[in-house]
């Protein structure tokens, strides 16, 4: 008897710990112990069901969730161990309407294999990527990744390919792989679900880039408020060494590459590339001026990929399938899948991937369910605290970089934040500045010091004071942040604010 129960974080803050222990327990005491094995497994994404128990059946996989504790020793009685209609009863979980409407290509295995076996990565698919790509010129892999239309995974959605090419027609005796893991916005979690139960996929697709633009080391930035993550990715670097993945020749090809995992100390703007660089060297995170891009002067000064962790997990799929595959997902410019991941006042919370052009609609009400709270929906911030605030006549706004683009807002990473009718929007937009003058590198005037100006025209708008003229003064604000800010941090600060004030213009009122 095999049965699944998650170690991802999500689900051992709510017991699954306590859980798995029950059940071995349980199962000596049927006098089962010998013939039952948990496997301990990345979680499906069904948050508000965890922990999610599976119980391997000649039909399939069966679930029960949510699952306590003190209800396991009913529930083996029962003969869930059988996979017996008994207690929170699921079916078969491939069947439950949350995940067959999914298109799951980067998170195929996650909640699948166990996360530390090589040989379940295998047995699922793992390395026909990294095979393939080995079979081909290096430059034939970069423009596969090119033709997939891969973009990445964060604010701006530059296209992959694009950035491997540069590094790979740079001229240096040594060029690096970074994994941009600072996951720091939010309502994002799909990194870290991702780390937790499946690394090897984001080992492989490293591999791969290394391969393609000629680098031999690799780094993963981690943040330390992460350590299940940090714990489960080291531990598969080693095991891949182990097995011949990682090192000096790997998988047999003459070709060396190594991973090493470095944790950060809780920055958001290490989120952005170039002050993870400088993190990275030892520095203290702030942002560098571009020109020269990373691609050309990046770690040390030298060529380097810089990516994010759903970006390079997204790789293997696309080497093992071919680019043609990939691109037969999603709409426009944007291609393939996305991994949306749902949070704040929304009943069902967790993991979504499907192509891009599903509405934000569809998202919210279909698989979110609503609100928690049971009230409507009042707002929905998609990309993070930098990210636009969206009213619910902007839900048949498909989640599209270019059509969000065209609403004045981003895709960015996936991450959407539901808020009911209860939801002070001013005191919203207020909190954009907050963040942004607390997490603000120092480097430059127009973040450094227009967050704190913005916290304070809020406070006058609010309270009636010159209102018009304020709220003149903030647009001022918000002009001269986004466009003169040397990064993001600065530049995108407006965006919640403006959508703010134009959806939701009556909040602002004394």
């Amino acid at each position: 008897m095999k049965v699944y129960v998650p170690r991802d974080s999500a689900a051992c803050s709510v017991g699954a710990d306590e859980v798995a222990e029950r059940l071995v327990a349980a199962a000596a005491g049927t006098g089962a112990a010998h013939d039952l094995e948990v496997v301990r497994n990345g979680s499906r994404g069904m948050l508000w069901l965890e922990p999610l128990v599976e119980v391997e059946t000649a039909a399939g996989r069966v679930g029960y969730g949510p699952v306590a504790a003190e209800d396991v020793d009913g529930l083996v009685a029962g003969g869930m161990l059988a996979g017996a209609e008994v207690g929170p009863y699921l079916g078969l979980v491939e069947e439950l309407p949350w995940m067959r409407r999914q298109e799951r290509l980067t998170f195929a295995r996650v909640g699948v294999v166990n996360p530390l076996s090589t040989v379940d990565y295998e047995a699922h698919g793992g390395l026909a990527g990294l095979r393939a790509a080995l079979a081909m010129p290096p430059a034939d892999v970069v423009e596969s990744v090119v033709d997939s239309g891969l973009r990445g995974r964060g604010g701006a959605g530059f296209p992959t390919g694009i950035k491997w090419r540069t590094v790979r027609n740079a001229e240096a005796a040594l060029k690096f792989v970074c994994c941009n893991a600072d996951e720091g916005d939010s309502g994002t979690y799909a990194d870290r679900m991702l780390i937790e139960g499946d690394p090897f996929t984001l080992i492989e697709g490293m591999t791969i880039a290394a391969y393609a633009v000629g680098a031999a080391e690799g780094y993963v930035y981690l943040r330390s408020e992460y350590p299940d993550a940090v714990a489960t990715l080291r531990a598969a670097i080693e095991r891949a060494r182990e097995v011949g993945w990682l090192g000096p020749d790997v998988l047999g090809s003459g070709f060396g590459f190594d991973l090493q995992v470095r944790v950060g100390a809780g920055a958001y703007i290490c989120g952005e590339e170039t002050s993870m660089l400088e993190s990275l060297e030892g520095k203290r995170g702030m942002v560098r001026a571009k020109p020269p891009i990373p691609a050309l002067q990046g770690l040390f000064g030298r060529p380097t990929v810089v990516n994010n962790v759903l970006s390079l997990a997204t790789v293997p799929a696309i080497l093992a399938d071919g680019a043609a595959a990939y691109t037969a997902h999603g709409v426009g410019r944007s291609r393939g899948t996305s991994v949306f991941q749902l949070g704040g006042n929304v009943a069902r919370g967790g993991i979504v991937e499907t192509a891009f052009g599903i509405t934000l609609g569809e998202l919210v009400n279909d698989f979110g369910g609503g609100t928690s709270s049971g009230r409507p929906v009042r707002a929905v911030q998609v990309g993070g605290p930098l990210g636009a605030y969206l009213p619910v006549e902007q839900f048949d706004l498909p989640m599209d970089y270019e059509a969000f683009a065209a609403a004045g807002a981003m895709v960015g990473h996936g991450g959407i934040v539901v808020f009911d009718d209860t939801v002070d929007m001013a005191a919203m937009a207020r909190f954009a500045f907050e963040f942004c003058a607390a997490e603000s590198c120092g480097k430059c005037t127009p973040c450094r010091v227009g967050a704190v100006r913005g916290v304070e025209t809020i406070d006058r708008i609010v309270s009636g004071t010159d209102r018009q003229q304020n709220l003149v003064l903030l647009e001022d604000l918000c002009e001269l942040m986004t466009d003169g800010s040397l990064c993001a941090m600065g530049g995108l600060t407006p965006m919640p604010v403006r959508s703010a004030v134009r959806h939701f213009g009556e909040d602002f009122q004394a």
